[in-house]
């Protein structure tokens, strides 16, 4: 579906981008825009790719006319542009308004205007049942983009979905590099608390939702991909094993808005949601503002569905952990480096 077509990325230059440009640059792609704000890293991304099929365009979703300026000749668009530090949205939430949602409001309109076919954006399990203002930026910009999908309806010329996934391994912000460098260091590896558990999903996992959601999608709908999870526990015992690093644990304390676990998807999203084997599907509510008609009952099933989240997904072991951090390029190659003799899991 992506032969000869020009894709867009906003927020580009961040950890997706480049996952998304490793896996497009050799296919026959016509064309991928990288949008951000940030020109030092788009500079850096020049120079190392040096690939004509790659264009750059300075901008920052907050400003639609930059915004513009990219969408003319797109066929489709990764909405990735997004503050997503859990402490520095709680002490600044209205940048992180501005940025997640009246941003994210700005790529749709604009790519509806020029006739863009698909758009997916990107959320997060912070979005559901939200306590922190990430979180709840990040849930408003669903709902942004579901509406959007929801008037457009069927048979628009642009299809506008979700995906919301879990925590991205060695993503921008991710703990995962934090403490490897601490146990290079020989600091203490410093956790928030070790019973709290995170869904794990490499970059390529979070490119392959995406892309199932531009061949399944239909207007307002969300996916999310399934994932198993680990405690931090056993995440850092994982990393210390792999580094043969006789490190210190650290408790610290949870930091503000953090939650003991993460929901993918809640209860009353898994009571419409169709379960596509590795995914599930949640169609949006098609119902309009005329909804006193669709009340005249309750839904008993609704009580007796539960959440999907960290919690109750399937349970990494510090064997599987390992098999699944050895996927990162970093660390693989640390381990791999002469000072560090591979480890037999």
């Amino acid at each position: 579906m992506f032969k000869d077509k020009i894709l867009l990325i906003t927020g580009g230059t961040g950890s997706f981008g480049n996952a998304v440009l490793n896996r497009f640059l050799d296919s026959n792609i016509k064309e991928i825009r990288i949008f951000s704000r940030d020109e030092k890293k788009q500079d850096d991304m020049r120079h190392r790719l040096q690939n004509p099929k790659v264009k750059f365009y300075i901008g920052d979703v907050r400003d639609k006319r930059s915004v513009d300026m990219a969408m003319r000749g797109v066929d489709y668009v990764f909405s990735a542009a997004a503050l997503k530090q859990v402490p520095s949205c709680e002490f600044f939430p209205m940048q992180a308004v501005k940025t997640n949602v009246d941003g994210t409001d700005n790529v749709i309109q604009s790519a509806i205007a020029y006739g863009v076919k698909n758009v997916v954006v990107l959320s997060t399990d912070k979005a559901a049942y939200p306590i922190n203002a990430m979180g709840i930026s990040k849930a408003m910009m669903e709902k942004v983009a579901i509406a959007h999908g929801r008037a457009l309806g069927a048979d628009a010329k642009t299809i506008i979905c979700c995906t919301r996934y879990g925590n991205v391994m060695a993503s921008r912000g991710s703990v995962i590099p934090l403490w490897v460098d601490q146990i290079k260091a020989g600091n203490s590896i410093t956790i928030t608390d070790p019973n709290m558990t995170r869904f794990m999903m490499t970059l390529d996992d979070a490119v392959d939702l995406v892309i199932y959601a531009f061949q399944n999608g239909e207007n307002g709908d969300l996916f999310v991909q399934k994932a198993p999870a680990a405690t931090l526990s056993v995440l850092s015992e994982s990393l210390k094993q792999l580094y043969q690093a006789d490190t210190e644990v650290k408790t610290i304390g949870t930091r503000h808005g953090e939650k003991l676990y993460e929901t993918l998807v809640t209860r009353e999203e898994m009571a419409k949601a169709i379960d596509m084997g590795e995914y599930y599907r949640i169609p949006c509510d098609n119902r309009d503002l005329n909804y006193d008609k669709f009340f005249n009952e309750g839904d008993e099933k609704l009580s007796r569905i539960e959440d999907y989240h960290s919690h109750n997904t399937t349970p990494l072991d510090v064997k599987g952990m390992k098999q699944l951090l050895l996927k990162l390029d970093f660390i693989s190659k640390d381990i791999l480096d002469e000072k560090c003799e591979p480890v037999k899991i």
